[in-house]
């Protein structure tokens, strides 16, 4: 199993949206840039994302599950990128916000930090656990 982490603006999509897709999810979908493409394309079923609510909150909200693999994203036009589906797994009672994990220096490596342009990410085990763990705090 793999970890990511998704950036979503909420005012286009949001967790509560998410929940509301239901067991049969959603297309992550419109993503346009090659580095997040081709992370999208790594996925697999059963991988969890954390979802993070970019540009209005800046902070990781939840989980949600990969549930089907790659496939051409209906949004493009020119056929070159791909959407996987995602399916609302949990919501955290206590978001993690971008300023608590700049804090925590075992994250400082993170894409979220590093790339912070980039939609879709790798998260290393390790820090999916510290995250995991800064949401029960």
């Amino acid at each position: 199993m793999q970890y990511w982490l998704m950036k979503s603006e909420p005012d286009v999509w949001s967790i509560d949206q998410q929940k509301k897709a239901g067991i049969k999810g959603a297309p992550w979908d419109g993503v346009r840039n090659y580095q997040a493409a081709k992370n999208l394309k790594n996925m697999r079923k059963g991988d969890l994302c954390f979802f993070y609510h970019s540009n209005i909150g800046k902070e990781i909200v939840g989980i949600v599950k990969v549930i089907k693999e790659s496939y051409i994203d209906k949004t493009d036009k020119t056929g070159r990128f791909v959407a996987v589906t995602v399916q609302f797994k949990s919501r955290f009672l206590k978001p993690i916000t971008l300023e608590n994990i700049k804090k925590n220096k075992d994250l400082s490596h993170l894409a979220l930090i590093k790339q912070s342009r980039l939609s879709v990410m790798p998260v290393d085990y390790k820090s999916w656990k510290i995250i995991n763990k800064m949401s029960r705090i």
